[in-house]
């Protein structure tokens, strides 16, 4: 990326960062905002890290010293103070983006809007693409007043499931689903209804079953409660209905399944001598994500593993994994469900690999991870599509935006998604 000189301080400009991003170099482009004012418009892959919490959040979002990071912000004297802070946290690679924000936009280049607007621009493409079947609430609500032979699977974390939820549903967050799909509904016969707050989640959810073959009629809560909530209809709260537990033969077959769906998404598997290798190499950034459900990781989780589960490590991927063109590593004990989100995280254009190893060969960690202490409600975006007290209008306009992503997708030009 070439570097420019002004005043002392390093700059990138808008198209410095557009060639990084199609070259699939490593760049940290961080918004140093808040979110509310992130969400208002940034550059498609930029991640948002506040100035107040660079020092608590860098070194665990970014881990590697060297990577070359942009930050930004819009004319608020922010971007200069963090490019500083970072500097003195050991960052040797830190530039300020020439213009700020509005220098993106003056370049001609998109603004997305909300929080983890990738991840979501590429749930309608799969959409999109593989025109993943659907039914709307009302058609959802009169199956469930017919009685008829239907499982509702919320695709959510347990927390947002508990707090509201579709009638009747079942809690089996993200990558859960490919494992435990055909225990909750062994029956083919048995209609499976995958839903979420909004859309991405369901989207992904439902094609996931469909790309794993499994045999029954599988479709998205189309909104999901958003959706729910337009068409006048009401939510249950403090729901805790979960996934049974699954034997070996159900854990096999899940296992093949989500297996085949990885290789076709061009996943490569990898042993801990593998694992090694990736490690020793310093100019690459490496993530490592434990996708299982955190009461299992905090029971006994690999060294130098974080956790993150696998649907939310799709769903909120710019969090998690904020160095685009950074090398992702997932690792469950049971295979499924790293398998199942190596494969999307792949089509969102991630090098990953999943870890195949014998855990009883290690000395399991336990407890959490480490990872920062969560945001306070200072400066946080509130999003549409949680709680039970949001307002019409602005859950209507959500969707809107929403179904606008797959053509804001191609004025963009940067994001190297496939969808198998």
């Amino acid at each position: 990326m070439t570097i420019a000189t002004l005043d002392r301080t390093q700059i990138a400009t808008p198209a410095d960062i557009r060639a990084a991003l199609l070259a699939r170099d490593e760049i940290a482009l961080i918004d140093v905002r808040e979110e509310h004012e992130f969400a208002q418009g940034h550059p498609l892959f930029a991640a948002q890290i506040p100035l107040r919490r660079i020092d608590e959040e860098a070194r665990w979002r970014i881990p590697r010293l060297a990577t070359p990071i942009v930050v930004y912000d819009n004319g608020e004297g922010l971007a200069h103070k963090a490019a500083v802070r970072l500097q003195g946290l050991g960052y040797t690679d830190v530039r300020e983006l020439d213009g700020g924000l509005t220098g993106w936009r003056e370049a001609g280049y998109e603004l997305f809007e909300d929080v983890n607007s990738y991840s979501k621009a590429f749930g309608e493409l799969v959409e999109h693409r593989r025109h993943t079947p659907s039914l709307a609430a009302e058609e959802v609500q009169a199956l469930i007043r017919e009685k008829a032979d239907i499982a509702i699977l919320d695709a959510r974390r347990y927390d947002e499931y508990n707090t509201m939820s579709i009638p009747t549903g079942t809690s089996v967050p993200g990558a859960e689903l490919a494992l435990r799909a055909r225990t909750i509904a062994p029956d083919p016969d048995t209609t499976i209804i995958v839903n979420c707050a909004g859309r991405t989640r369901s989207i992904i959810g439902t094609q996931s079953l469909v790309n794993a073959g499994l045999p029954n009629k599988v479709y998205a809560l189309r909104n999901g409660t958003i959706g729910w909530t337009l068409a006048g209809q009401e939510l249950e709260t403090g729901q805790v209905r979960v996934a049974p537990e699954i034997d070996r033969d159900g854990i096999e077959e899940a296992r093949v399944h989500a297996r085949d769906v990885a290789y076709r998404a061009g996943v490569k598997r990898i042993d801990w001598a593998a694992l090694d290798h990736l490690k020793a190499d310093v100019a690459r950034t490496l993530y490592l994500y434990d996708v299982r459900q955190p009461r299992e990781y905090e029971g006994g989780h690999l060294p130098g593993f974080r956790n993150a589960q696998g649907g939310q490590l799709v769903q909120e991927t710019d969090h998690n994994a904020p160095v685009r063109g950074a090398r992702i590593v997932v690792a469950d004990d049971i295979g499924a469900r790293a398998d199942m989100t190596a494969s999307w995280l792949a089509q969102l254009g991630w090098e990953v690999y999943v870890l195949d190893a014998d855990w009883s060969a290690f000395s399991l960690e336990t407890g959490p991870d480490g990872a920062p202490t969560p945001r306070t409600r200072e400066g946080r975006y509130k999003r549409p599509y949680e709680g039970t007290d949001n307002q019409a209008a602005k859950m209507q306009a959500y969707l809107d935006w929403e179904y606008g992503l797959v053509d804001q997708l191609a004025r963009d030009g940067t994001h190297g998604f496939f969808v198998i």
